[in-house]
């Protein structure tokens, strides 16, 4: 078994930016592309950005035990980690890297203990969180508002990840962030 890192946040804390930044900077990290049921947003591609399935496939594989974890993030709308995508990094000899929902990362790091490292990504503040969301322009309101409300049930759970980091200024958490993952990959 190899190591991963859990990466996990409210939406919009910039935690994929920073993952990003990581997959640069260590060659051996590889993410793990997620499964949802929900529909591309933007420019996501299948198989690139995730794994995009309607519900009725979605569930028909957590049926038949392809997943590692899943959860229903939002009403209908499932995210999860496919077994063959862990299995598919490990063969390349790769840390895995996971960009989860925050139940989804507390589930695998219970999974891996040791072997792994969660990594909660702070926003600064829920008002921060609603500029940065509504910055993007990918949402509707009402999608704001339901990320919003999650984002605050979500900030509950930091203290149970091994290490918080706060990206109010964006180089700092990358500079933070890079030390961090480097000392876990170094470690025995």
């Amino acid at each position: 078994m190899g190591k991963v890192l859990i990466f996990s946040a409210p939406s919009g804390s910039g935690k994929t930016t920073i993952v990003k930044h990581l997959l640069k900077r260590f060659p051996e990290l590889e993410f793990s592309i997620s499964a949802t049921s929900r529909a591309p947003r933007g420019e996501e591609r299948d198989g690139v950005d995730y794994y995009f399935m309607d519900r009725a496939e979605f569930m028909a594989r957590v049926e038949e035990g392809e997943f590692l974890e899943w959860e229903e993030v939002y009403a209908g709308t499932c995210y999860g980690t496919l077994r063959a995508e862990i299995d598919r990094i490990w063969d390349r000899g790769h840390v895995v890297v996971f960009d989860v929902d925050v139940v989804g990362g507390l589930n695998i790091k219970k999974l891996f203990g040791e072997q792994a490292l969660s990594i909660f990504i702070m926003p600064p503040s829920v008002e921060v969180l609603r500029a940065r969301l509504e910055g993007r322009g990918t949402d509707a309101p009402e999608a704001i508002e339901r990320r919003l409300a999650k984002a605050e049930q979500e900030i509950a759970y930091a203290e149970r990840f091994d290490r918080v980091i706060v990206n109010d200024d964006l180089e700092t958490a990358y500079d933070e962030a890079t030390r961090v993952v480097g000392d876990f990959l170094k470690a025995k």
